[in-house]
């Protein structure tokens, strides 16, 4: 009996202690990392100008950067090149600022501040110079009468002249103490204008002698300015300031509901603008005190990167999303022209955001478009979106998606694709972060910054059934929200804070708070500082009694905050800054930096993969399916499903 005992144990016991390491083994074995493609493709544009019968639009998040060339008469790319990449460290992925001067398309690109020349004549393309180190911004391009360039930029917040016969460059310095953004230029032969961002000035630089002198405010930051005659236009917010360039003679005009866009004027002083966030067509006319709607949205929701009459009746447009819309302004109707579809080179680009809806699809957030995997079949499609999705969650059968620059919230139904706006924050509150839905009490939640020179953000609560928001501007005073977590139970929600705010101007708080907000009672429970001098959460989660955070300024530090106390009892070290997530019992966090890295977080940081790279435009995301420990992420531009298993050793994913 003691024998047969003994045989029966000799049998069962090594199954015992190694069947675990034997399953981890295996399921280490298994393919680390599957790729499907591009995560999210676009054909987004930022830069346009038009020459001679030919439009010149520059793509949007593609690297590098495409410069494609369309015939208006026949509204289709004829030919495209590329931007190619500078001696400075850093690769453009994109123009805003363009320009014609001398026969030749000038284009400032960003996040490397550089400008390039492509003569359609010839169809070379030449890096001039650069005007900063990356993470610049050219913002805004203007070519004088005798063909000079000036170019705004950021986060300087100058302008730069540029000579395209020499290549002298010269610096007009400091246009206002603290701004950051030349977000317009203008020029005419005697003078450059500039409109600034976070100041909203109204500038006037003397060429000959660099005098700058100052010719108006506005109620926001200048974001266009055009000319005529002796008067400058300049759209600030929705007010339209009118003024002589002497700064005398000052008019202003109002446009209700919506903010100005782009402005053009016409020969006879006409100037139209289109508004966000609808994209309708307006026309000021010196004197009036308001504006006069010329058409309905030719592209709805869309941004306008420039307006030009190419007759008398004919106005056409460039939309951000990647369009281009030809109207007549006598009938004020229009026509629109997918840009991909006349031709444009699309590419993968930086998604915004993820959400997996498990065993059904993967949605991506893209620059005005979702893209959808079905996890079912494999097949992909594309819908758009008004704006960015800065950050997805779902309820029930629609997911609700937090939208930039708008500070829209917008639901799609899961079964339809259909795409329908619940309402706007208002409140300033356009730089939306982060979004949850608590279902204790059926709100969703966002927290955001304010746009411009603000430093109040603010926590929204959103009733998804009748549409009804509540905006809580200050809900940590003198601080934006980055991120917020709600309670496991619900009924109170976490936010994390960052005393920058909008940016531009100076902060008055110099550790960013962590604050506990009622749902119920809608007030603030308590508010801590976990870390002093550290201003910035990048982002926050509740999980087991602890509150895991990551801050962004001093890239990579972590802790853990005992709720209970209020004190922080965990602190580590990452390679960056990116989004946490909680799956199976334990936490987990995706960074930016170091080579792109995903970690545990426990007594300690765990690295489990490296080498996704640094491709998210917002934060690293991971999305783990149910019951395994495979996520949803992105390997460089590619979406991937990675193994993170914590038993198996740290994986390298390879380009």
């Amino acid at each position: 009996m003691l024998r047969s005992l003994l045989i029966v144990l000799t049998a069962v016991l090594p199954a015992l202690f190694t069947g675990p390491v034997a399953q981890a083994a295996t399921a280490c074995d298994a393919p680390a990392v599957e790729r499907f493609g591009p995560a999210s493709v676009t054909g987004a544009i930022v830069g346009a100008a038009v020459h001679e019968g030919h439009a010149y639009v520059v793509t949007r998040g593609l690297k590098p950067p495409v410069l494609a060339d369309i015939d208006l008469a026949t509204r289709k790319v004829v030919r495209s090149v590329t931007l190619p990449d500078g001696p400075a460290t850093g690769e453009p992925e994109g123009g805003w600022a363009t320009a014609v001067s001398g026969g030749k398309i000038y284009v400032g690109t960003y996040p490397v501040p550089d400008l390039y020349s492509f003569d359609p004549a010839t169809g070379e393309v030449r890096h001039l110079r650069s005007f900063g180190k990356n993470g610049g911004f050219v913002w805004s391009l203007a070519a004088a009468p005798d063909g000079t360039l000036y170019a705004g930029t950021y986060p300087d917040g100058r302008v730069w002249e540029y000579v395209p016969a020499t290549g002298a460059v010269r610096d007009f310095g400091v246009l206002a103490q603290g701004e950051r953004y030349v977000r317009a230029v203008a020029a005419d032969a005697t003078y450059v204008y500039a409109g600034l961002l976070d100041k909203a000035k109204l500038v006037r630089i003397t060429r000959a002698t660099g005098e700058v002198k100052e010719l108006a405010a506005g109620p926001g930051g200048i974001g266009s300015i055009t000319l005529h005659g002796d008067r400058v236009l300049a759209a600030s917010g929705g007010t339209l300031i009118d003024i002589r360039t002497d700064g005398t003679d000052e008019h202003r005009a109002t446009l209700e509901g919506g903010t100005l866009d782009v402005l053009t004027t016409a020969a006879d002083g006409t100037v139209y603008t289109t508004s966000r966030p609808d994209g309708a067509v307006h026309r000021y006319r010196s004197g009036d005190a308001a504006f006069t709607k010329v058409a309905d949205p030719p592209s709805a929701g869309d941004e306008t990167r420039r307006l030009q009459l190419i007759d008398e009746n004919t106005m056409v447009g460039f939309a951000g999303s990647g369009g281009m819309w030809w109207l007549d302004l006598r009938t004020g109707t229009s026509e629109f022209v997918d840009l991909i579809e006349a031709g444009l080179p699309s590419g993968s680009e930086r998604p915004q955001s993820m959400l997996l809806v498990p065993n059904r699809a993967l949605y991506v957030g893209g620059h005005f478009s979702m893209e959808v995997r079905d996890l079912r079949t494999g097949e992909k499609r594309r819908f758009r979106m008004p704006g960015e999705p800065k950050d997805l969650v779902r309820r029930g059968d629609k997911i609700y998606a937090a939208i930039y620059p708008s500070g829209q919230i917008v639901s799609v139904d899961l079964r339809t694709d259909e795409v329908r706006s619940v309402g706007y924050l208002g409140h300033g509150q356009q730089r939306p972060w982060d979004i949850e839905y608590d279902p204790v009490t059926d709100k969703l939640v966002v927290a955001t910054a304010p746009l411009g020179a603000k430093l109040n953000g603010a926590l929204s609560v959103i009733d998804p059934r009748t549409g009804r928001i509540d905006v809580y501007e200050g809900v940590i005073p003198d601080q934006s929200l980055m991120s917020l977590s709600l309670a496991p139970r619900g009924g109170v929600v976490y936010l994390g804070g960052d005393v920058l705010g909008g940016g531009g101007t100076p902060p008055v708080k110099t550790s960013a708070s962590v604050a506990a907000f009622d749902l119920g009672k809608r007030k603030v429970l308590w508010q801590v500082d976990p870390v002093a001098g550290q201003r910035t959460f990048q982002d926050i989660k509740v999980h087991d009694g602890l509150l895991y955070a990551v801050y962004k300024r001093d890239s990579g530090t972590w802790i853990a905050m005992d709720l209970a106390t209020k004190q922080v009892v965990r602190q580590g070290k990452l390679s960056g800054y990116g989004e946490l997530t909680t799956h199976r019992g334990r936490v987990f966090v995706s960074t930016f930096f170091g080579g792109g890295n995903a970690y545990e977080l426990g007594t300690t940081e765990k690295l489990l993969a490296t080498g996704l790279g640094d491709e998210w435009y917002t934060n690293p995301q991971l999305h783990f399916e149910p019951g395994s420990w495979r996520a949803w992420a992105l390997a460089g531009r590619d979406l991937a499903r990675i193994r993170l298993d914590p038993r198996c050793p740290a994986l390298t994913v390879t380009p």
